[in-house]
C-alpha cells in the first residue's frame, strides 16, 4: 500500500552560467565541459509551513519522541540524578554521538585516539576533528535555549576553527557558490548544488522562526529543520555535522533530552544510503522519508544509549569494587567517574580536573594501575598515559555493532 507523503513546497531551480577556473589538473576538454549553464536551488520559506501530518506518521514521531525521554530518565536512574558519573556518561555520549556524525562523512577514529586527542596525547588528523566535532555538540547544547543564527555560527566555529585549511570560514556564512558532487571544480552534474551565497542569510532566519515554533511534534520538527538546514548548506565545510549538532540543541531545547545525550546520529549511521535519499526527497517536496529516518534514528538512540549506559556503568561499578580496600574519600576512588568520559588520562589531567597536586595524582595513578583499574601503557619514565580498557571496548564495540545492525 502506497505511504501518504508529508507535502511540503519543493525547491525551486534557478539557471545560471558557470565559468570553470582550472585547478591545473583538467585537460582542456575537461574544462570546456565543467563550464555552461548549471541551475542552483532555492528554499522555500519554512517558518509559517503548514503541516497536515499521516496520522500513522503522526504517532509514529510521537513514539519516538517518548522513547527519547525513556531513555533521559533511565540514564538518571541508572546512574543517580545527582551521581558524579550522570555528567560523565552525558560527555562520553556526546562523544560517540559526535563520532557518529562524523562516520557518516567518513571521518573515522577509534575510542582510544578519540580520548588520547582529548589531552593532546595523540596525531590522529581525524580524532582531532572529530573531538572538533566535541566541542560543536557542547556548544549547540549550550546554546539550547537561544537557538538562533548567531547561536549556529558559533557552532560552527567550534567545529572548524581547529581543522587545518579552514579556519577562516569557521563561524561564518559563506560567500560562495557550494555544492554535493563528484567535481571540485564545477557544479555542472552535481548532486544538489545549494542556493546562491546573497539567499543564505534570509533562509537561515526564515529556520530560525520555524524552529522556534511550539505547534509541531519535535521529531517532526527536528527532522524537517535538519533537511531545510543541509538543503540551505550555508557552510563552506561542516554542514551535515553543524547541522546534526543543531539537532541535539533543538531536542533539549524542547525538553524531550535535558540530562544526558541521545546517539541519534549514531541511529542515521546505520543507513547513510537512506538519510541521504531522504533528504533528496524533501528537496522534492516530500518530508515524510526524512520525519521517518528520524523516528528510527530516535527510537535506536533511546534502546541502544540504554544499553551503552549499562555497559558503561557497568565498568565504573567493577572499577569501584577493585578499589573496596581503599577509604571511602579515597583520591582513585574519585577519579573512577572521570574515566567514562576519559578512559586515556595522564597526571596533567588529573592536576587540572581535580585540581590535584603532582604528587597527589600519581599516587592515585598508582593505586588504579595496582588494583587493575588502569593500564600503563606508554612504558616510558616521562610523558605516561594510563587507560581504562573496558571502556575503550566498550566503545569501540558500541561503534562496530552501529554498522552489523
Amino acid at each position: 500500500m502506497a505511504r501518504t507523503p508529508l507535502p511540503v513546497p519543493p525547491v525551486e531551480v534557478e539557471e545560471h552560467h558557470w565559468l570553470a577556473e582550472t585547478d591545473g589538473m583538467q585537460s582542456r576538454s575537461a574544462m570546456a565541459r565543467a563550464s555552461g549553464p548549471y541551475e542552483s536551488t532555492r528554499t522555500p520559506q519554512i517558518a509559517n509551513l503548514d503541516l497536515t501530518l499521516p496520522t500513522e506518521l503522526a504517532a509514529d514521531a510521537e513514539d519516538a519522541a517518548a522513547a527519547l525521554t525513556r531513555f533521559n530518565t533511565y540514564a538518571s536512574w541508572r546512574l543517580g540524578s545527582h551521581s558524579p558519573s550522570l555528567g560523565p556518561m552525558s560527555a562520553i555520549l556526546l562523544r560517540t554521538e559526535s563520532a557518529s556524525s562524523s562516520q557518516i562523512e567518513n571521518l573515522t577514529a577509534g575510542a582510544r585516539d578519540l580520548a588520547l586527542a582529548e589531552i593532546d596525547e595523540t596525531t590522529s588528523a581525524n580524532a582531532k576533528l572529530v573531538v572538533a566535532n566535541v566541542r560543536a555538540m557542547e556548544a549547540a547544547l549550550d546554546l539550547a535555549d537561544k537557538l538562533d543564527t548567531n547561536a549556529i555560527l558559533a557552532v560552527h566555529a567550534e567545529l572548524l576553527a581547529n581543522q587545518p585549511g579552514w579556519e577562516s570560514h569557521a563561524g561564518k556564512l559563506r560567500e560562495q557558490l557550494v555544492w554535493v558532487g563528484s567535481s571540485a571544480i564545477t557544479p555542472r552534474g552535481a548532486q544538489h548544488v545549494a542556493p546562491q551565497p546573497a539567499d543564505v542569510p534570509d533562509a537561515m532566519e526564515d529556520l530560525v522562526r520555524f524552529m522556534r515554533r511550539e505547534d509541531l511534534p519535535v521529531i517532526v520538527q527536528a527532522a524537517i529543520a535538519h533537511a531545510q538546514l543541509e538543503t540551505i548548506h550555508p557552510f563552506v565545510d561542516g554542514n551535515g555535522r553543524t547541522g546534526r549538532a543543531v539537532v541535539h540543541a533543538l531536542v533539549r531545547s524542547k525538553g524531550l533530552v535535558t540530562d544526558t545525550t541521545a546517539p541519534i546520529s549514531a541511529g542515521l549511521l546505520r543507513n547513510t544510503a537512506g538519510y541521504i535519499d531522504a533528504l533528496t526527497a524533501y528537496r522534492a517536496g516530500d518530508a515524510r522519508p526524512i520525519v521517518e529516518r528520524f523516528s528510527e534514528a530516535a527510537r535506536f538512540a533511546a534502546s541502544s544509549g540504554a544499553e551503552l549506559v549499562d555497559a558503561l556503568a557497568d565498568e565504573l561499578d567493577s572499577a569501584l569494587d577493585r578499589l573496596s580496600h581503599l577509604r571511602s574519600d579515597a583520591t582513585a576512588k574519585k577519579v573512577v567517574p572521570h574515566l567514562v568520559a576519559h578512559p586515556v588520562i595522564n597526571a596533567a589531567f588529573l592536576q587540572r580536573r581535580l585540581a590535584l597536586s603532582g604528587v597527589t595524582a600519581q599516587r592515585a595513578l598508582a593505586q588504579l594501575a595496582d588494583a587493575e583499574v588502569l593500564d600503563e601503557r606508554t612504558g616510558k619514565r616521562r610523558g605516561r598515559v594510563w587507560q581504562h580498557t573496558g571502556i575503550i571496548d566498550v566503545l569501540d564495540d558500541y561503534a562496530r555493532s552501529l554498522r552489523r545492525r
